[in-house]
């Protein structure tokens, strides 16, 4: 029964002087994650980074995969001549604009 108690006294004083360590939180490290915006400020911020093909000069279509000095310039002259695109297949009736360069270029531009 002495040994119980002693080991029962020693278990009791060990958590008086342990418990205000296990108590303290440890100092986080980590960087709070960004809040997230919302989907429409997302959307319209990819969209605004999206070549406009009706309004980009020829050196800012080049920088599109697949579009070169030539394609651009043709792009640029076309629009200036027929007008406006309305839709990506209309990039097809520029000559130099194949369905493979429009596959690499479809999800980067815009026509607004």
């Amino acid at each position: 029964m002495k040994r119980f108690l002693l080991v029962l006294v020693v278990i009791a004083s060990l958590a008086c002087t342990a418990s205000p360590v296990l108590a303290e939180e440890p100092a986080s490290t980590t960087v709070p994650a960004p809040v997230a915006a919302a989907p429409a400020a997302k959307e319209s911020a990819a969209i605004a980074n999206l070549t406009n093909v009706n309004t980009a000069t020829a050196k800012e279509l080049e920088k599109l995969p697949g579009v070169g000095k030539k394609s651009a310039d043709a792009i640029v002259a076309y629009r200036t001549e027929k007008g406006p695109f309305k839709t990506s297949k209309d990039l097809l009736k520029v000559n130099g604009v194949g369905k493979k360069t429009l596959e690499k270029i479809q999800p980067l531009i815009r026509f607004e």
